[in-house]
C-alpha cells in the first residue's frame, strides 16, 4: 500500500483503514498479532508515533486489543465490526451523497435504482472475467 500524503485523509487513519483491509482479507485473523508500531512506521516510513495512533483508532473501536508487553492482537469479531462499522458509516454516507446528486439532476428513485441495478450486473459481470 502507498499511503496518500495530500491531506485529504490523516496518515493515522490510512493506516487504521490498511489494517482494517487486512483483517477483512484474511491476512489477519482472531487473536492474531499485528504488526508493531515500529514495524508499520519501517513499512511505510512514517513516524512511530503516527503508526501508533493508527493502531490506538483501532483498539479505541475494540477492533485489536492490547496484551502488555506483548503488542496488538486481532479482537474476537473484528471483522463482523469492522463490515458493521462500514455498512452503517461508509455505505451510508455514500448513499446519502448519491441521493442528493440524483436530486440535483432530477433524477427519479426508479431510474436511479435501475441505474444501481445496471451497475450491480456489471460488476458481476466483470468479476467473472
Amino acid at each position: 500500500m502507498i499511503l496518500n500524503t495530500d491531506g485529504s485523509k490523516p496518515i493515522y487513519v490510512q493506516i487504521a483503514e490498511w489494517l482494517e483491509n487486512e483483517i477483512m482479507s484474511g491476512s489477519f485473523k482472531n487473536d492474531d498479532k499485528v504488526y508493531s508500531q515500529y514495524q508499520l512506521a519501517e513499512m511505510f516510513n512514517i513516524n512511530p508515533a503516527t503508526a501508533a495512533k493508527g493502531l490506538n483508532i483501532l483498539a479505541d473501536e475494540q477492533i485489536l486489543y492490547k496484551k502488555r508487553g506483548l503488542g496488538m492482537f486481532v479482537a474476537e469479531g473484528a471483522k463482523e465490526s469492522i463490515l458493521s462499522k462500514r455498512k452503517n458509516e461508509t455505505l451510508k454516507g455514500l448513499i446519502q451523497e448519491l441521493v442528493l446528486e440524483a436530486k440535483r439532476l432530477s433524477v427519479g428513485e426508479d431510474e436511479l435504482m435501475e441505474m444501481i441495478r445496471a451497475e450491480n450486473e456489471g460488476g458481476k459481470n466483470n468479476e467473472s472475467h
